[in-house]
């Protein structure tokens, strides 16, 4: 069985549980708070040098990091990932395009702006995360209004990996009204079958707390 070392509100995270749920992949979550210091730690840091969740332990024991290199290890062989080599293309074209040009204003704005209150720490920033994000959303609009999906006619782990970000981006202070397609995008992808909220876990999976792991 897989073990997910995740915390909870990560959008990072969240990508993985996401494709998990989906997969109907059973688990062992580990609860882990970044906010609390707990990725830095000697004991986690022993397993991610990088001190980041999400962190994968496959069954025989090697840990993979980094979240989109995870759901392209959990998506081979599945039909969230496309066999044709250039469809394969586009979905790391914009699992690229997402960390990138997306996540590093739209989940910085949230994670400052919303989850650790520290808009006076960042006050400089604020703009450049603004003017970034906003970009990155009118990319996504674009594409979205003549795509119901960002590769082929159904989601892949490109989707999963923009979502997890994208539809909590109010918290960072992003207005989404602007971009419908946006929105239609985000309402299909959340009404799939198998979809869980950030604020849930899948049914199969065993969840324990850092310092029971």
């Amino acid at each position: 069985m897989f073990t997910l070392y995740s915390m909870q509100l990560s959008g990072n995270s969240y990508k993985v549980r996401l494709l998990l749920a989906r997969l109907g992949v059973p688990y062992r979550l580990v609860e882990v708070d970044i906010l609390k210091g707990e990725t830095r730690t000697p004991e986690f840091l022993a397993k991610n040098p990088d001190g980041h969740v999400p962190l994968l332990e496959l069954e025989g024991g090697h840990l993979l990091a980094e979240s989109n290199a995870i759901l392209v290890y959990l998506a081979e062989g599945t039909r969230y990932m496309p066999a044709d080599k250039l469809a394969r293309a586009e979905v790391l074209r914009w699992m690229f395009f997402e960390q990138h040009s997306h996540e590093p204003a739209i989940a910085a704005a949230r994670f400052w702006l919303h989850l650790v209150n520290g808009r006076e720490l960042r006050i400089n920033e604020i703009d450049q995360w603004m003017e970034q994000g906003y970009a990155a959303l009118a990319l996504m609009e674009r594409h979205l209004s003549a795509h119901d999906y960002f590769v082929g006619d159904q989601a892949t782990v490109a989707d999963f990996a923009l979502y997890a970000h994208t539809h909590v981006a109010p918290e960072g202070d992003f207005d989404l009204s602007g971009f419908p397609a946006v929105n239609d995008w985000l309402t299909r992808v959340a009404g799939e079958p198998g979809h869980v909220a950030m604020n849930a876990i899948s049914g199969a999976t065993t969840r324990i707390s850092l310092s029971q792991a």
